[in-house]
């Protein structure tokens, strides 16, 4: 697996990786508009980038095939970077590709930007994202209770971190 920086005809291999609102919503808390449209998750990357500094990625699969999407952007005032968006095709979802997309997400962060630590945000209830970021080396930070509502649901948030060895 490789991960590289995202480029605009990426959409059209993601965009229907997100089939159903909840599962939208756990991937995005609702800040990028369900379904995906262009313009919008355009707009939304450009957004970030200009606000947080944020650098999409596409991970693609020893064919070049795209795999997985996640966002990433190192803060030098706390040396910590931050990885959102976190996303794995439904075809390659638990057959440990996020697991490895994520690793390279860290080992590079590490490299490239020379931060302490790396963290994430999942909701509480995202067990399978959850043991993901774990088995990366991830561990439980902070929840904070009923963070988001999903319908008739509130969901917690749990901040997860890394440190660089």
């Amino acid at each position: 697996m490789q991960i590289r920086p995202y480029i605009k005809s990426d959409f059209d291999k993601i965009r229907n990786w997100i089939t159903d609102d909840r599962t939208h919503a756990l991937w995005c808390a609702n800040l990028i508009r369900y379904p995906l449209e262009k313009d919008n998750f355009e707009e939304k990357l450009a957004e970030m980038s200009l606000k947080y500094g944020d650098t999409p990625y596409v991970a693609t699969d020893d064919e070049g095939k795209a795999v997985g999407f996640f966002c990433y952007s190192a803060n030098p005032d706390t040396n910590e970077g931050m990885l959102k968006f976190v996303m794995v095709s439904p075809e390659f979802r638990g057959r440990g590709y996020g697991r490895e997309m994520v690793a390279l997400a860290v080992k590079s962060a590490f490299e490239t930007t020379k931060v302490d630590m790396v963290h994430l945000n999942v909701f509480s209830n995202n067990t399978v994202a959850r043991n993901c970021y774990s088995s990366v080396g991830f561990s439980e930070r902070s929840i904070t209770d009923k963070a988001f509502r999903f319908n008739d649901e509130m969901w917690g948030r749990c901040n997860m971190a890394i440190r660089k060895s």
